[in-house]
């Protein structure tokens, strides 16, 4: 099994689940060397001592906390573990609420949970009284020496352990100013605007299917990058979408663009129908 990023318990009233956190994070993404541009020299970065002007060893060094103008105290790996022993090996859970109720914008990362050793019956019993109830568990972890609150909920046979941010961290809606600088209460949007918008929402929703939203820009980069190394870094200039150069939503009839998306959405899904009957069609001929 692969190693966890973190290992310790779950702490649930008297009970104990021993589980390791797993990351669920799968990146795919073009990685770039950054180059001095007077030749083209690889950039590189090193940690090095102020005083000597040396290169240090990731080895020889230390965590220090500055408590005055140059003075530090050292802290080692042991100091975390022994400012709260049980802060850093469990994850003490608070409260059980409807996941409905958790506020979207404080969600930031999710990980895996499975079960250490002996946590099999523990973790099936947190994973089933979730799904039952349909809650999920509030809760208060350290990793890497910073606390962090967290939701646990169950995910087919995962219980699944999701980072939240503190409210403090996240400004609520009333706290924002961002609108500040617009007048929308005197924007206002007619009927057939209304009505068309809706045919458009009703024309394009469709099931919830993650996978199938890609991150096709990567893909894009990567073709682009080719392209320019096949003919010898020389650029193309880039073509610009002319339907895409005005999205200035504050036009007086936003009725036109609407009835232009309705018909290009059902364009589409008569060109696919038409696709998917060639293709049965096909496949009938060939049987």
């Amino acid at each position: 099994m692969a190693r966890g990023i973190w290992s310790g318990a779950i702490s649930f009233g008297l009970l104990n689940i021993p589980v390791a956190v797993m990351s669920a994070k799968e990146e795919e993404r073009l990685s770039f060397k950054m180059l001095d541009k007077r030749n083209n020299s690889p950039i590189g970065y090193k940690q090095y001592n102020k005083a000597t002007g040396k290169e240090v060893d990731r080895k020889d060094i230390e965590k220090a906390y500055e408590y005055g103008k140059d003075k530090f105290v050292l802290i080692t790996e042991e100091d975390f573990l022994k400012a709260n022993p049980k802060a850093t090996k469990t994850i003490d859970i608070e409260d059980f609420v409807a996941l409905d109720e958790v506020d979207v914008l404080l969600f930031e990362k999710p990980y895996y949970l499975v079960p250490g050793k002996n946590g099999e019956k523990g973790y099936v019993l947190m994973r089933k009284i979730l799904e039952e109830t349909k809650k999920v568990a509030v809760a208060k972890f350290v990793l890497r020496s910073k606390q962090h609150l967290v939701a646990i909920m169950a995910r087919g046979d995962y219980l699944i352990l999701e980072m939240l941010r503190f409210a403090h961290e996240v400004q609520d809606v009333h706290e924002a100013d961002f609108l500040d600088d617009f007048d929308l209460k005197k924007v206002k949007v007619s009927p057939k605007e209304m009505k068309a918008a809706k045919t458009l929402v009703d024309e394009m929703t469709a099931k919830w299917k993650p996978e199938q939203y890609k991150d096709t820009y990567q893909d894009e980069l990567l073709k682009y990058i080719k392209k320019k190394i096949k003919s010898g870094d020389v650029e193309d200039s880039a073509v610009i979408d002319e339907n895409a150069k005005n999205t200035n939503t504050n036009v007086i009839d936003l009725l036109p663009f609407l009835q232009k998306g309705l018909k290009a959405g059902t364009a589409h899904k008569k060109t696919t129908k038409k696709a998917v009957h060639k293709n049965v069609a096909r496949k009938v001929k060939k049987a």
